[in-house]
């Protein structure tokens, strides 16, 4: 066995990030449909792990200790560039978001239930390849696991659950670019980077306006960005034993919107881009490990049901975002990114839609409203909106009766 030390683990991640860069730029297919960096790069060292324990009887061990923190930076970070001023004017887009989400997670569940009753599996099983480990992610997926194992009796839960919310992320990383730009093609949409030069819509150069970040700049985002993840590691303490769990990210990025927007009026003030970078490494750094540590052997141990389950909620996934979210949302190009970041967090998570959103800004142009109602909607009230919607499901007696 390989084991890589924490260092020597970072290395291999910042690695694997230049080759998935290298990759998106050059293979014309990634590129065309803005497949994220960590995706590439990471699923690529899962593939060759993968090579050296099957055929070599070598594997590979990361030290990935440093994961929940640089979730946890991603997350504050969000929370310092979030303009609250910017929110109440995207107001209306956030509440059709929320509406377009509301049937999705029931007819998510609906999909994984009839699939379970079609491959002759037990219902809870549907629910556990719908918004369980989804729009849940591992920790939803862990919680109801334990609980399946416990009261239901269902054998190798917890691998499949797992296995299915790793699947999700990569679903979600690689669906959401090919469905944004699908949609931009057919609706003939364009971001401030696509315009031609002279045409009378070219983007501003910020950079002319403004002096690129300093050390001191990245110095103060630095320590903001840390002060809240231990806000907000204090604040989950409080509330740890309420009826209702929330995730610990949701209060550092409550505690960066707090920063943010308070702060100004005391005299604070933080350099955005200072605070966009640091949470665009972040948010790399913790895909590219997740990635590299995707267990292919599992994988393909949990194979069959599991796969087919995930490849009609992926395609039932793509279809929702693309004839209903998109039209739900003003049917623009702000539209166009925030239906790809829907299948980011649909099938994986909200750092998969932030990333998918990156890919497609980095190519196309900025997209400010969906930065601020994404990460409201998939960091704090598509959770909420979760639990009550299992809930109710598994309450009913031909699912769970619990």
């Amino acid at each position: 066995m390989i084991s890589l030390t924490p260092v020597q683990s970072l290395l291999a991640c910042c690695l694997v990030l230049v080759i998935g860069r290298v990759l998106t730029t050059r293979i014309g297919v990634l590129a065309r449909y803005s497949i994220p960096d960590p995706i590439v790069g990471g699923l690529l060292f899962a593939v060759l792990a993968y090579l050296l324990s099957t055929w070599g009887n070598v594997s590979v061990s990361l030290e990935t200790s440093i994961k929940p923190t640089l979730l946890l930076l991603f997350f504050g970070s969000i929370g310092l560039t979030a303009n609250l001023k910017l929110l109440a004017k995207g107001g209306p887009r956030l509440i059709a978001f929320l509406l377009a989400l509301i049937p999705f997670l029931v007819l998510q569940n609906a999909v994984g239930l009839g699939m379970a009753w079609l491959l002759d599996l037990h219902p809870l099983m549907g629910l556990l390849g719908g918004t369980i480990t989804l729009v849940g992610g591992h920790g939803t997926g862990a919680a109801y696991a334990t609980r399946f194992a416990d009261f239901n009796n269902i054998q190798d839960v917890m691998a499949l659950a797992m296995t299915s919310a790793t699947l999700g992320l990569v679903l979600g990383g690689v669906v959401g670019g090919p469905v944004a730009e699908w949609i931009m093609r057919r609706h003939k949409l364009a971001g401030s980077l696509d315009h031609a030069p002279g045409d009378g819509h070219e983007a501003p150069d910020l950079n002319e306006a403004a002096p690129p970040p300093t050390a001191g700049s990245f110095i103060v985002s630095m320590t903001a960005a840390f002060v809240c993840l231990v806000a907000g590691g204090f604040l989950a303490s409080l509330v740890e034993d309420a009826p209702v769990s929330l995730p610990n990210f949701l209060w550092c990025l409550a505690t960066g919107v707090l920063i943010r927007n308070a702060g100004a009026r005391l005299g604070l003030k933080l350099d955005d881009r200072a605070t966009e970078i640091i949470g665009t490494i972040s948010l790399s750094l913790f895909l590219g490990m997740t990635m590299m540590t995707l267990d292919l052997s599992s994988v393909a141990r949990l194979a069959g049901p599991l796969a087919l389950m995930l490849a009609v909620q992926t395609l039932f996934c793509a279809l929702y975002a693309a004839w209903v979210v998109f039209r739900m949302l003003k049917r623009d190009y702000e539209a166009a990114i925030m239906s790809a970041a829907f299948c980011g967090f649909a099938l994986g998570a909200t750092a998969t839609a932030i990333a998918n959103m990156q890919a497609l800004t980095r190519r196309h142009g900025p997209a400010p409203e969906a930065f601020i109602v994404v990460p409201v909607t998939g960091a704090f009230l598509v959770d909420i909106l979760n639990v009550i919607v299992l809930t109710s499901l598994i309450s009913l007696p031909f699912v769970g009766g619990m």
